[in-house]
């Protein structure tokens, strides 16, 4: 049987969540950008220059990064639910003042408390100009 996907009350959701993500990434809420990761050694971001395993380490990463991650607009976004406790936001986003289009994959797990970013992922499309 296919699994139950984009079910529109855990749509809306994943879409509030991704919605606060970019807000606490925007202002540089370390707090808040904690708080949005799974605090275990199964959390992972790849980063476009970085590799990161487990939430210590990510969240060593925020503290240390200087004046947080730059601006950017957010160009499209796809949400997919899987089921009730499960689901994937991907995005593309130009940074300001670039050309360059990036990319970021999250994957949210629905946990006691709340949701969470277990798997995120962060590139930047090859220069082609």
């Amino acid at each position: 049987m296919p699994p139950d996907l984009n079910r529109s009350e855990i749509v809306a959701e994943l879409t509030a969540m991704s919605d606060r993500y970019e807000r606490a990434l925007g202002e540089n809420d370390i707090p808040e950008l904690d708080t949005l990761f799974y605090h275990g050694p199964e959390t992972v971001r790849y980063g476009v220059g970085e590799t990161l395993y487990g939430y210590d380490e990510i969240a060593a990463f925020r503290r240390n990064r200087t004046g947080g991650s730059p601006p950017r607009d957010v160009l499209r976004r796809h949400i997919t639910a899987i089921g009730t406790d499960l689901g994937t936001v991907d995005l593309e986003f130009r940074r300001h003042g670039s050309e360059r289009i990036g990319r970021q994959s999250q994957t949210w797990v629905r946990m006691p408390d709340g949701w969470k970013i277990i798997a995120a992922h962060v590139s930047l499309m090859a220069d082609i100009s």
